[in-house]
């Protein structure tokens, strides 16, 4: 059992039995597992605490002084809060926390400034985007005009040079970057330049590198776009949720798109993680958390490499890579390497690589990141072997020995280096 015994759900073993089966056996999976998916975090024990407050129980739609409900003095209290952190941290004139999700930060910042069929240039999902960013399921490749870049083949990075031609050719109405799978350092301010030439707006999504933005480890979008989106749950380490930011005279539209345009009533209680998240992420250490992050992605990738895998471009800048199988392990997918490393206890997704012949569901390549483990205490000696843990397990191809023997290590490492609660 997760926590020495710790039953953290009382009330649910008592009127719920089958649910508190459930929630009692995913504790006890993240307990013993090694989270590497580069989305995912382990909150601290206040986000959590927020969450599940009093504050699930209250209706506030509006906005802080005008809502359409009574009672919200305090709901008021704690997304002001949440707000005034999140501007001291990255530096923006406004914050709308409301979103439920990053997709849904992103839907209201398409409907703020663009009309059904107005064309986007954004990073093509097969090389790194993200299914708002204009996947063709989904309602952005429904409503909207999608011009895709991609990665260089040589360099597997992005060439400036290339989407700046792209733009002038397809003339968007707004430009989207950011990524989900991208392991260098993205260059808003040249992104912001070819977006100012072709008079469109410009729209990051860092949902996956706010940690590092939020602390000076990564350039920041605020100064060179238009609208800024991001989740608050992987490097934030903050709850499930999403969060845009803007400038001064793009706040009304803003808003008006999330309430009343494509939402109801807000999440209060998430909006209280957020503001705890965020009061965590002012204080010092957490820039040294995100430095360790860095420091332990850096150290898994040079360490998988030595084993023989190769990293598309190379290594990684941020907290994550993306592992191409091919060299070492030919025949080997991405769904099968994940469903190997799962049975020993090791979480990582099968993803695509750039210019990847597989299928979506297969992939050539994995994505592995480390801020979930960073935030469990691991260090760059405990990455060493995970990695070799990860070959190790990968090398079996599957072999019961060989995945029960590294089920056993992941185990002792785990319990050496407990989900902090």
């Amino acid at each position: 059992m997760a926590y020495n015994g710790e039953n953290p759900y009382p009330a649910i073993q008592e009127t719920d039995p089958a649910v508190h089966r459930i929630l009692m056996a995913e504790e006890e999976r993240q307990a013993n597992c090694l989270e590497l998916i580069a989305s995912e975090n382990h909150v601290s024990r206040a986000v959590r605490e927020a969450v599940g407050s009093v504050m699930t129980n209250k209706y506030a739609e509006g906005y802080p002084g005008r809502r359409y409900y009574g009672g919200c003095r305090h709901m008021d209290e704690v997304e002001d809060l949440a707000r005034e952190r999140a501007k001291q941290l990255f530096g923006c004139d406004h914050v709308n926390v409301q979103p439920h999700s990053g997709s849904q930060a992103n839907m209201a910042v398409y409907m703020a400034v663009l009309e059904p069929g107005d064309t986007i240039l954004s990073l093509d999902l097969a090389h790194g985007g993200h299914l708002s960013h204009g996947m063709k399921t989904n309602f952005t490749g429904r409503l909207y005009t999608i011009v895709h870049y991609g990665v260089d083949r040589n360099t597997e990075t992005f060439d400036m040079d290339h989407i700046a031609r792209l733009a002038r050719e397809c003339r968007p109405k707004m430009i989207v970057t950011g990524a989900s799978a991208y392991p260098r350092t993205i260059d808003f301010e040249a992104f912001g330049r070819i977006a100012r030439e072709v008079g469109a707006y410009h729209m990051a999504d860092i949902a996956h590198i706010a940690g590092m933005v939020a602390v000076g480890l990564h350039p920041s979008p605020v100064p060179h776009a238009d609208f800024v989106t991001t989740t608050t749950h992987k490097t934030l380490r903050g709850p499930r949720s999403g969060m845009i930011m803007c400038k001064a005279e793009l706040a009304k539209a803003v808003d008006s798109r999330i309430f009343p345009g494509t939402q109801g009533g807000p999440l209060m209680h998430v909006i209280a993680g957020k503001a705890v998240a965020f009061g965590e992420a002012l204080r010092p250490d957490f820039k040294d958390y995100q430095k360790q992050i860095m420091t332990n992605a850096a150290a898994l990738a040079a360490a998988l490499s030595a084993h023989g895998y190769r990293l598309v471009s190379g290594g990684t800048d941020n907290h994550l890579m993306l592992v191409d199988l091919r060299p070492a392990h030919a025949d080997v997918t991405g769904a099968q390497a994940e469903k190997w490393l799962e049975q020993a206890g090791i979480i990582v997704n099968k993803n695509m690589i750039p210019f990847d012949e597989r299928k979506p569901m297969e992939t050539s390549g994995l994505r592995i990141g480390t801020p979930a483990v960073t935030t469990r205490g691991l260090g760059t000696s405990e990455i060493i072997m995970v990695a070799e843990m990860i070959h190790d397990v990968l090398g079996g191809r599957g072999d019961e020995m060989t995945i029960a023997k590294v089920r056993q290590r992941v185990l002792d490492m785990c319990k050496k280096f407990p989900v902090p609660h």
